[in-house]
Order: C-alpha cells, then sequence, then structure tokens
C-alpha cells in the first residue's frame, strides 16, 4: 500500500503523505486557516481535535508556524489507512502535539478527555445519508457520503469534546447549511460566523465555513464572501495568503 502513497510539500520543512484515498483540498485548506481565526479565541493556547483528519491536513497546516499552532491537536479518523498516512508525515516530522487516533468519532470516551477541548474542526461528508448514488470505492464513501457518522453525531460528540464556550468549525455546502445550523443548536452550539466561498464575485456559494460555540448567546456574524478568485481569473490576493501562509518558514 505504502507504493501508493506520495509526499506533498507543505513548506521547505515538511511534506504531508497523501494518496488517492486519502489527500485534500480546497476546502480543508480553508477551513484550517478560516478555524485558525476563531473570533475572542487564543488560538494558541488552545487544545484542539480534528474530526475525520483524513491524512491530517488540517492540523498540519497550522504546525508549519513555529509558534502559532495549539497546545496539543488530536487527529481522530476511521479508517486506517488515513491514520498510517498521518502517523507515516509524523515519523519523517516528529511532533508530540500532533496525536493520531484511529477511532469511530462517535467511540471516543476513554480516548480523548471529555471537556478537554477548546476547539473542534472537521470536514464532513458532504453528502446527506440516503442521498446521491454511493461511490464505489470504501474511503471514498466515507469521505463523501454520511454512511459512518452525520452532521448530528459530529455535532453531539463535538458537544462533549469541548469545553464551555469552546467552538467548533467546520465546511460543507450551501444546500446542508438548515441540517448544520439545526444540529449545531440542538447541541448547545450556537452559530457565532458564518461564511460563504465563491469562485468569484457573480457566482453562487460553493462552500460555507461556519463557527459555532458551546453555550453561546444568540448572535450570528455574516461575513464578507471568500472569493477564489478576482474579476480576472486570477486568485485572489486573500486565496494567495492563505495558500502560502508559512509556505517559506
Amino acid at each position: 500500500m505504502e507504493k501508493e502513497w506520495n509526499w506533498e510539500v507543505l513548506s521547505p520543512s515538511l511534506s504531508i503523505c497523501v494518496s488517492q484515498q486519502h489527500k485534500f483540498g480546497t476546502d480543508a485548506v480553508l477551513l484550517s486557516d478560516f478555524a485558525r481565526r476563531c473570533c475572542g479565541f487564543s488560538f494558541q493556547k488552545s487544545v484542539a481535535c480534528d474530526l475525520g483528519t483524513g491524512c491530517g491536513i488540517i492540523p498540519l497546516l497550522w504546525y508549519r508556524h513555529p509558534t502559532e499552532h495549539p497546545l496539543k491537536t488530536w487527529c481522530v479518523d476511521i479508517q486506517p489507512q488515513a491514520v498510517a498516512q498521518l502517523k507515516a508525515t509524523l515519523a519523517q516530522y516528529p511532533n508530540p502535539k500532533i496525536r493520531p487516533i484511529e477511532s469511530d468519532l462517535k467511540d471516543l470516551q476513554g480516548k480523548i478527555p471529555f471537556q478537554a477541548c477548546h476547539l473542534i474542526t472537521c470536514n464532513p461528508p458532504y453528502k446527506k445519508q440516503g442521498a446521491g448514488i454511493l461511490s464505489e470505492r470504501a474511503p471514498a464513501q466515507t469521505a463523501r457520503h454520511e454512511t459512518q457518522c452525520t452532521i448530528s453525531d459530529i455535532a453531539e460528540i463535538s458537544r462533549r469534546l469541548l469545553k464551555e464556550g469552546g467552538r467548533l468549525c467546520l465546511c460543507q455546502r450551501p444546500e446542508r447549511l438548515a441540517d448544520v445550523l439545526g444540529a449545531m443548536r440542538q447541541n448547545r452550539l450556537e452559530p457565532k460566523r458564518l461564511r460563504f466561498v465563491q469562485k468569484n464575485a457573480g457566482s453562487a456559494p460553493w462552500l460555507f465555513l461556519i463557527e459555532g460555540r458551546l453555550g453561546g448567546r444568540s448572535f450570528l456574524q455574516i461575513e464578507a464572501p471568500l472569493l477564489m478568485e478576482d474579476d480576472e481569473g486570477n486568485p485572489t490576493q486573500e486565496i494567495e495568503q492563505i495558500y502560502t501562509q508559512g509556505k517559506y518558514l
């Protein structure tokens, strides 16, 4: 299996182990940056958890920077190969602050202390349970369809893992916005910040990024859309900054 693995450069001092089954896309990069900017939140003093971590891209992007990263991050995935790839990356670039855990996120009791996290991230399956044509390969099914967990499962375990006032940040397709808001509120995760992602100023959103706070008061800040391209089809300045941040550390 290792013969199918490749290495993608994140910075001059860090590469990540990827494969056809477990790689990363734009949505994970944007979520990593969005979570790092939680409102009223000390990112560097946080204990974090990345649910459905895959190859570990979200926390690995955080730790490109020598100081601006969480104190500790648990990385949870149910798929053995995903965890093996993250461990392969950490074997090349040891980081005791990143702790891989192979587990169903619905079965984390005794593996991660409850009420211990300040921040949780999740790039969840986008297809609703029972909707759409299932991918042929099992890893793709798990990543894209709610076969192993639902939005409600993610919200429920986040409520258990977070300290009061802790944040859950996730991304999802716009058609699932009502599902996400409902699941968050059912678990006392008050939506506090919402940002839509668009290809350009004239296109409809293809993604949204949302932050919920455990026990927060009702107030939702809608941020300006994140545009991927300018009028000439070039990456916007903000997108370039997100992608190059820490690249030359």
